[in-house]
């Protein structure tokens, strides 16, 4: 059975908007009075798929147990010129932080930054028009109705990046979370053992009139940008961090070297990416009350105390860290804010993109229907010779012209196209 408490980042899952509902296909009757007129309404459009980013939520578990979701389709077109029921839309609710995707292009659909912020994922598919929106002057009793639209499903991928200003980054069991615990109000879980935090923990950090979001990265080992131990699946979490506060267990009381454990989880942020490697760091030499400290720490100041700013504190004290804190600020005030991950803003799964369209035989005419002919209707000038030729241009590229022949059109044959009628030529 799967952990349902083990924490997930990132998740696969499958959309589909709702298909379009049918047009109706009927006509108006009375007592000894049938076939009075057309009165098919149009069909319902089919729900969309949106999703929304909700502060209160902290990762994407309910992904891994439910993968597909599918909005209502629209209803079919009622007699008496009644519309369809609209199809429900789906609202995906994701953490604040999280990136969408496309799965087969990897193109990034949106970033949903901030709480409450909404993405139209997919469209729902137009509904059906009914057989009483194609009566025109010299058709009264048009016989026949459009389809709804259909739409296809696609696959996203959901990744969560936290967003915080400060990214606390360590060994593991150094004491990155009772530095948390003590400088916000996050309650980590805090033991005596590695891999306590199996996800990192955010907590907002208020120093006098300063405040800012700092987040325990968890699972930082050797070998950690090549999938080692837990770190692989939560680097991505420091990516859009400002700063880093590398926290350091100057004491070695677990038999490590502390500048060895400095240069280890430097080398895995260059393995995982240039950039995050170049971000500002503050190191914090914390259990600095240990035995061998002051001697390590005189010797871990010699060697860095000249590129980073370095302070030894006992985060379980609590002592050292007014300066810390101050430290942060300061470099805080100098760097950009957190920023977006950019994204196709436009990006959105469209009704269906191939325009379609339908021919039906009515009264001795061939009427063409469907998304191409409502295309060339806003697009197309009639008294217009460059318009008409790029008219006649789609027609054929789009397949219009040959279908006619395979129905059987002969030329001088009623085709209608919206509200243009013209003789056939093949």
């Amino acid at each position: 059975m799967a952990d349902k408490n083990l924490f997930t980042d990132k998740v696969k899952i499958t959309v589909k908007s709702g298909d379009g509902g049918d047009g109706m296909n009927s006509f108006k009757s009375y007592k000894g009075k049938p076939a009075c007129g057309p009165d098919g309404g149009d069909g319902g459009d089919g729900g969309a798929v949106y999703v929304v980013a909700d502060g209160s939520l902290s990762d994407l578990l309910f992904y891994r147990f439910t993968t597909k979701f599918t909005a209502g389709d629209g209803e079919r077109g009622g007699s008496n010129k009644r519309f369809g029921k609209r199809g429900g839309d789906v609202v995906l609710k994701v953490p604040v932080g999280t990136i969408v995707k496309d799965a087969e292009t990897g193109v990034v659909i949106s970033d949903m930054f901030c709480d409450g912020e909404k993405k139209l994922i997919a469209e729902g598919g137009r509904g059906g028009k009914g057989n009483v929106r194609f009566t025109t002057a010299t058709r009264h009793a048009p016989n026949f109705a459009q389809k709804g639209e259909k739409t296809s499903a696609h696959t996203l991928i959901l990744e969560l990046k936290v967003i915080a200003d400060v990214g606390i980054i360590g060994f593991p069991n150094v004491g990155k979370s009772t530095l948390l615990s003590k400088i916000s109000a996050a309650k980590p879980k805090i033991a005596d053992y590695h891999f306590t935090t199996l996800s990192p923990n955010l907590g907002v950090v208020s120093y006098y009139d300063d405040s800012f979001v700092a987040a325990d990265i968890p699972g930082l080992i050797e070998g950690a940008s090549a999938g080692a131990g837990l770190g692989h699946d939560f680097l991505r979490h420091i990516e859009r961090t400002r700063m880093l506060l590398h926290v350091v267990d100057i004491s070695g009381v677990e038999g490590r070297n502390p500048v060895d454990d400095f240069v280890k989880i430097n080398a895995e942020l260059s393995g995982y990416s240039k950039k995050l490697a170049a971000l500002p760091q503050i190191i914090a030499l914390n259990k600095s009350d240990g035995y061998d400290a002051e001697k390590n720490a005189a010797a871990f100041i010699k060697k860095y105390g000249k590129k980073y700013k370095i302070f030894s504190i006992s985060a379980i004290k609590g002592e050292g860290l007014n300066e810390l804190l101050s430290a942060i600020c300061e470099t805080l005030k100098t760097l950009p804010p957190v920023g977006r991950v950019e994204s196709d803003e436009n990006f959105t799964y469209r009704k269906p993109a191939d325009l379609g369209f339908e021919i039906y035989e009515d009264d001795g005419a061939f009427v063409v229907v469907g998304s191409l002919v409502d295309m060339l209707c806003r697009n197309v000038a009639l008294n217009d010779a460059d318009s008409m030729a790029y008219f006649q241009k789609i027609l054929r590229e789009k397949g219009v012209i040959e279908k006619l022949k395979e129905l059987g059109a002969k030329e001088n044959d009623t085709v209608i196209i919206g509200d243009v009628e013209f003789d056939f030529i093949p």
